[in-house]
């Protein structure tokens, strides 16, 4: 199965781009990530998902330019509600993607991640997938991932330290 795996980050993805390989899909890769804030971050990010893609063979097929203004238009005023609207928004993008270029599947590398809302994700994933006619591949890759975090590591790869929009930066180091 063609699998569209949407990466939040570099250490993210290297966990489920190699599961979905193994499982035998062909799997490319989408970064479209408009929450991440600053700029910088975003760039950082960006890079350690294409050392990673092609660390692992994975192919990027599109790299959205930056987005932040559509992102704070969704959130502003929803604040307590940002990571769904976040979800929705990103996942929206990438199954929408992923039916324009022949994909059977999407997924994201969210999944690993301990620190997201998985039932919001599947929520999002599979509201998207109908709404675009294409699968969505729900995995939980938690119990793995500090094999993504030592595989980054052995990388080099980037690895930052809040999930991504100017809220979590704020929660992360205002409280650290």
């Amino acid at each position: 199965m063609k699998v569209l795996l949407h990466v939040c980050c570099g250490p993210c993805a290297i966990v489920p781009a190699r599961e979905l390989a193994a499982e035998g899909h062909d799997v490319s890769a989408a970064f479209l990530n408009p929450n991440v804030h600053p700029f910088q971050e975003f760039e950082r990010r960006r890079e350690g998902a294409r050392r990673v893609a092609e660390a692992l063979g994975v192919e990027i097929i599109r790299e959205d330019p930056y987005g932040l203004t559509e992102f704070l238009r969704e959130v502003v005023g929803h604040e307590h509600e940002r990571c769904p609207i976040c979800y929705r928004m990103r996942l929206d993008r990438v199954a929408g993607l992923a039916r324009e270029r022949g994909f059977d599947a999407f997924t994201t590398s969210m999944l690993v991640s301990t620190q997201q809302d998985h039932d919001a994700i599947r929520t999002a994933g599979e509201e998207a997938a109908q709404q675009h006619g294409v699968e969505f591949l729900y995995r939980d890759y938690r119990p793995k991932v500090m094999e993504g975090v030592r595989a980054s590591k052995e990388m080099g790869v980037y690895r930052q330290q809040y999930c991504g929009c100017v809220y979590s930066e704020w929660e992360r180091y205002a409280t650290a």
